[in-house]
């Protein structure tokens, strides 16, 4: 038989006591990783959002460019569509009766053309 020196209450205040430390121990433990974890995170963040600034602001500064190309570019092409336009009026009014018979010849050929095609496909 195995005698000890120290009564059952006190063996179990001790393992109580025992068991308390070691749970605040851990606790401490994982409250100081948490708090460095967080630090890291505010860190990466701190570091990361220069970076993700000067992004933002290169694609709104190609978003800008593009828009003000896509502006510039529809700008050129409608001036250009309305001199056609007018040169095409211009010539209208200067020669009507060839400006005429241009305009029934294209729809002529465009006609032999349709019609050859549908051919075809027949």
């Amino acid at each position: 038989m195995i005698a000890t020196t120290k009564p059952f209450s006190q063996t179990s205040n001790t393992l109580a006591d025992s068991s308390d430390s070691a749970l605040k121990s851990s606790q401490h433990l994982a409250s100081e990783a948490l708090d460095t974890l967080s630090d890291k995170v505010q860190e990466v963040k701190d570091e990361a959002m220069p970076v993700l600034n000067r992004v933002a602001a290169k694609a709104e500064e190609l978003a800008r460019r593009s828009a003000d190309a896509v502006r510039d570019r529809s700008a050129d092409i409608k001036e250009r569509a309305t001199r056609a336009s007018d040169a095409t009026l211009g010539y209208i009014k200067d020669e009507p009766v060839k400006a005429i018979l241009i305009a029934a010849a294209t729809g002529a050929a465009l006609m032999a053309l349709l019609t050859l095609l549908n051919r075809r496909r027949d």
